[in-house]
């Protein structure tokens, strides 16, 4: 018989989205319930599958908000696996690391929580007596600057080994740097899978040997969007390994561009919008769609629609909701008036356009004018969070060059909207 088990990470059980409990009350349960759905279909996976163990490298928690109701439902779901004879085998990560409950819980038989010494444990073996190993290595501290490779020992001889590391490898956007390695050195360290956590998103990185990071499996936010799911890998009785994903989020969050070009009246908008949707709602195979709409395009409406904003955001989410577990979680407004209302010919709102474009946008003294708004808002942030808005000076450049664009956009469109009469 061949070995089975699922590998996932980073569930961050109960996670916090005050943001989106503050624009919508029934989204934010959604998703905030949707980190203890994602747990429980994994829990289901893998009594379906009948696998021999599930795999979890790293932040089960979300720091120090942890409560006791979220670890009565994580000792729930792990006696459920117990009860099917499925191991569980668990890496604290820098999450897990903050919270207290981590520290005193105590979990079923079936359940090992490797420490911070990298010894390896016996998993189980192939019908060939092959043994499967795994080896894990948790940290006690939110904080791990340097690699965790020196701290794993040798591959058992003569088996198939299996290792836990929660890490950032080289560094990744939006994650603080956890743990480094490079993908070279564990592809030499001689393990057969390297089950990774800490990274939101899915990859691949090698197959010989295997190395995965199966990303979060339900996103939180629209940061982490697109499917969302776990891995389900085979031990062959050769050795050899075969992997692929398996979905179980909830709720899938995607971006979506809604075009406006050539659409002049508000019910083609909504017309448009629908069918977006829905295209939208099927490729999310059963899952929540949470949409943030980009409307995009030169069209006539455009002064109505940033004169109305929230009535357009209100109108797509009643249209989402027409459709069943399909939710606008914002609208971003990107709209202008069409070149033959704003061209050459079309009077003092074409020339006020183009010195606006030309004059104004580009202008040194504008720019800096920006700059410093963007610096006192910023100020206003949590340092951590500073880092939404711009990562670096060019991305701070791109920022204030969009800003502009929008601001300039928005007042013409109102302009040509007052002026047309509309």
């Amino acid at each position: 018989m061949p070995f089975r088990f699922i590998h996932t990470a980073d569930l961050h059980l109960d996670s916090p989205l005050a943001s989106l409990a503050l624009r919508n009350a029934d989204l934010g349960d959604l998703v905030r319930g949707a980190t203890r759905k994602a747990l429980e279909r994994i829990v289901d996976l893998a009594i379906a599958e009948a696998v021999d163990a599930v795999i979890v490298a790293g932040d089960l928690y979300d720091g120090s908000q942890t409560s006791m109701a979220t670890a009565l439902f994580l000792m729930g779901q792990m006696r459920r696996l117990e009860a099917a004879g499925i191991r569980v085998y668990i890496i604290r990560g820098n999450h897990d690391a903050q919270s207290q409950i981590t520290r005193e819980l105590t979990f079923p038989p079936n359940v090992h929580v490797f420490d911070g010494r990298g010894r390896p444990v016996r998993a189980g073996a192939l019908e060939n007596g092959r043994e499967v190993h795994v080896h894990g290595v948790s940290f006690a501290n939110p904080h791990a600057p340097a690699s965790l490779l020196p701290t794993f020992r040798a591959p058992v001889p003569d088996a198939v080994n299996i290792g836990l590391m929660h890490t950032s490898l080289a560094g990744a956007s939006r994650h603080d740097p956890y743990a480094p390695v490079g993908l070279a050195d564990l592809s030499a360290h001689g393990f057969d899978y390297w089950a990774l956590g800490h990274i939101h998103q899915r990859r691949v990185h090698l197959e010989k040997p295997w190395i995965v990071m199966p990303g979060n499996p339900q996103g939180r936010d629209i940061n982490e969007g697109g499917p969302k799911g776990v891995t389900l890998a085979t031990v062959a009785e050769d050795g050899s390994i075969t992997c692929e994903e398996r979905h179980v989020a909830v709720a899938v969050f995607e971006r979506l561009s809604l075009d406006l070009a050539g659409i002049d009246d508000w019910n083609g908008m909504l017309d448009r919008a629908e069918s977006l949707l829905g295209a939208a709602r099927a490729a999310a195979g059963g899952a929540h769609l949470v949409a943030r709409l980009a409307v995009t395009g030169a069209t006539p409406l455009a002064w109505r629609l940033r004169r109305d904003e929230d009535f357009l955001l209100a109108e797509l989410q009643n249209l989402a909701a027409s459709l069943g577990e399909c939710w606008i979680e914002a609208v971003e407004l990107a709209v202008s008036v069409p070149a033959a209302e704003a061209g050459a010919d079309a009077g003092p709102v074409a020339e006020l356009a183009r010195l606006m474009r030309e004059d104004v946008v580009e202008n040194h003294a504008y720019r800096e004018e920006l700059r410093e708004t963007l610096g006192d808002l910023l100020r206003q942030l949590p340092r951590e969070a500073r880092s939404l808005l711009a990562t670096d000076e060019a991305e701070e450049e791109a920022l204030l060059s969009d800003i502009a664009l929008q601001g300039s956009d928005a007042v013409l469109a109102r302009l040509g909207g007052e002026s047309g009469g509309a």
